[in-house]
């Protein structure tokens, strides 16, 4: 049985007239005759009651019918389904980032491409860095939002938006005071820090305070950045911290900015090249939300 018999059914059941149903199908009558009669053998039963006068359905038709019609609809539904999916209008989409990213202009597109392809489900993960980019190689993620990812050739790499890192200090710090800090002017200082085994930015900034002629004292590695804010407001460090940092309201914390050279902490998208349709309208999107909103691409390790 194929599925081009349940067809031709439904339209001489609808039409009850095989010369009208053949019109509708623009096909001629006999074939289709012939194809109603091939179905009823492989049913097993008569579906359609003949006489020179009319077509009807037998009890055994109104039955099939019903069935039919519902297959036909699910087929038309799977097929929908399949082309809103190649076409990146349907499916899932997941995402890798730190809760730091999130303070940025990534919640604001993610909103707004959860309205505009509502059939895609998106879910967002949080992880450490380094674990994003395993989560890109074992496809568990689709994308990621990474500040200095590292650098490897099976992923894609493009440049998100820009930012610039702050000094996170307890109030009452004797360098709070000033309207800017140079990197330099924190050596002797005690640091928290993002763990260094799991981010590169960590990383990058140690080797910011090296150039500026210190290696800093970290007492404490966290997950987030925003963790680091509870450890400065408590008096364990400063803490080096992205600006959108700076919109977590916590009392007990002055952020001040770098003189340059200053660290930067620039975003960038991460993803693997044979990402699907809806990797590939997300990456349009995500560039047309994001164009004019940063400067030049900057390296993280410049």
């Amino acid at each position: 049985m194929e599925l081009r018999h349940l067809r031709y059914f439904v339209v001489v059941a609808e039409e009850l007239s095989f010369t009208a149903a053949a019109q509708r199908l623009h096909i001629s009558q006999p074939p289709l005759s012939q194809q109603i009669r091939d179905l009823e053998v492989e049913v097993g039963t008569e579906l359609l009651r003949r006489t020179s006068r009319r077509v009807e359905l037998t009890p055994a038709g109104a039955a099939f019918l019903r069935h039919a019609r519902a297959v036909l609809e699910q087929v038309g539904q799977a097929a929908e389904q399949a082309r809103a999916i190649g076409r990146g209008l349907s499916g899932k989409l997941d995402i890798g980032m730190t809760g730091s990213v999130l303070l940025g202009p990534l919640a604001q597109l993610v909103a707004d491409y959860a309205a505009a392809y509502p059939q895609v489900a998106v879910r967002l993960h949080e992880m450490p860095p380094m674990d994003q980019i395993a989560a890109l190689h074992d496809r568990r993620t689709d994308v990621s939002f990474l500040r200095c990812p590292a650098v490897d050739r099976d992923l894609k790499t493009e440049f998100a938006w820009s930012e610039r890192t702050v000094v996170a200090l307890p109030e009452g710090h004797p360098l709070s005071g000033r309207g800017i800090v140079a990197l330099a002017d924190l050596r002797g200082e005690t640091f928290v820090s993002l763990r260094l085994r799991d981010s590169p930015f960590a990383q990058y900034l140690v080797d910011c305070c090296v150039r500026a002629g210190f290696m800093p004292r970290i007492s404490q590695e966290v997950f987030e950045a925003y963790s680091l804010t509870s450890l400065v407001a408590a008096g364990l460090g400063v803490a080096l911290v992205p600006e959108t940092v700076r919109t977590l309201a916590r009392s007990g914390i002055v952020y001040l900015p770098l003189a340059d050279p200053c660290p930067i902490a620039d975003v960038m998208i991460v993803y693997r090249e044979d990402g699907d349709a809806v990797v590939t309208r997300f990456l349009r999107s995500a560039r047309g939300f994001l164009e004019g909103r940063s400067g030049a691409t900057r390296s993280c390790v410049g």
